[in-house]
């Protein structure tokens, strides 16, 4: 990118977030609103030589991926600079970025050879995510679909499916409001899940199984074998805005030997340990995140249902799952829960 284009501005959204940055973000929606931006974003091309305010002489890392690459690197390692002003995510294929101690700026740098699509799954994801750590806000590890006005997250470990469940809910019709980060936000009482944005990303096997061929859905980046079903069109719908949350559903480790799903109630303490399970990124919450975090995760598992789906194991389960969701996502609603979460202290 020339260095003349560092005057362009563009405004987009993202969990709760405007963005201000110089070109459009792959996935995100374009906004014409007129408001200061949340999080200005620079990128590489448009920053001066040596403004990338993470010098690689001030590393201070206190967290490093167990999972290696090819060369025996950690993916990712993370931490602040010498005087906590900044927090650096260094990927090993060379993708670097840096987040200001207020959420309210990130730097984004590449190497030579690499593409603004394989560094915004990182600015989209895990970058994004930690900012809004810093500003305050708690986040799932989860999806999150629309029933009846109300948002529905999908909880579970890695692999579990809980995008694969989420592009299977839009390909049976409901809207799905957010994909692998579900952020919480507190109005009045009531806990709201701010809309991701119109895309749910998933592997090769899960395209084959949702769409009959992965080929149908295009690539997050040529890079990468990761596949998108992109909402908004034909029919899949993205809900873009703040949905009140109903219900958690935790999707439980798949059992050959069930021949329908089963849902069952998780309550009491289960329930908020479940909820600080299946939060996003908790290797690198400090102790106030997490005392936050289980603040209302204690006060959510009180006011709202939080659930347990156990499922065949088999792909063609999917959609018998949604509709156990579904229905039992209804039930709940209709014996009048309200969605009040009580005051915390």
């Amino acid at each position: 990118m020339e260095q003349s284009q560092s005057r362009l501005k563009v405004l987009q959204s993202v969990y709760g977030l405007l963005l201000e940055t110089p070109l459009p973000v792959p996935g995100l929606q374009l906004q014409a609103e007129r408001r200061d931006e949340d999080v200005r974003v620079h990128v590489r091309g448009v920053l001066a030589e040596g403004e990338f305010p993470f010098p690689i002489t001030a590393q201070n890392f206190f967290y490093a991926s167990p999972t290696l690459d090819d060369k025996g690197l950690p993916l990712v390692r993370a931490g602040w600079d010498t005087k906590e002003n900044y927090f650096g995510f260094w990927y090993s294929d060379g993708a670097k970025f840096a987040v200001s101690r207020e959420g309210c700026e990130i730097w984004a740098d590449w190497p030579d050879g690499y593409t603004l699509e394989d560094a915004c799954t990182y600015l989209v994801g895990p970058v994004l995510a930690f900012a809004l750590r810093l500003r305050g806000a708690t986040c799932l590890h989860a999806s999150a679909i629309e029933v009846d006005g109300l948002a529905i997250a999908l909880v579970g470990a890695p692999g579990a499916g809980k995008s694969t469940t989420a592009a299977a809910f839009a390909l049976a019709g409901f809207p799905v409001l957010s994909d692998d980060i579900v952020v919480l936000s507190e109005t009045n009482g009531r806990l709201f899940v701010q809309p991701g944005y119109p895309r749910v990303n998933v592997w090769p096997d899960s395209a084959r199984a949702l769409t009959g061929s992965a080929a149908a859905l295009p690539l997050i980046t040529p890079t990468w074998g990761k596949h998108f079903l992109p909402l908004g069109q034909n029919g899949l719908r993205f809900a873009g805005r703040p949905l009140p949350l109903g219900a958690v559903y935790l999707l439980a480790e798949r059992q050959p030997e069930l021949a329908a799903p089963v849902v069952e109630e998780i309550s009491g303490s289960e329930a908020m340990v479940t909820l600080a399970a299946n939060t996003y990124q908790n290797y690198l919450l400090d102790a106030e995140m997490r005392r936050k975090d289980f603040e209302l995760f204690e006060r959510l598992a009180k006011a709202l249902p939080v659930r347990r789906i156990r499922r065949p194991d088999d792909i063609s389960a999917l959609a018998s799952s949604c509709e156990a969701i579904a229905a039992d996502a209804r039930r709940m609603l209709a014996r009048g829960i309200a969605n009040e979460v009580p005051a915390g202290d």
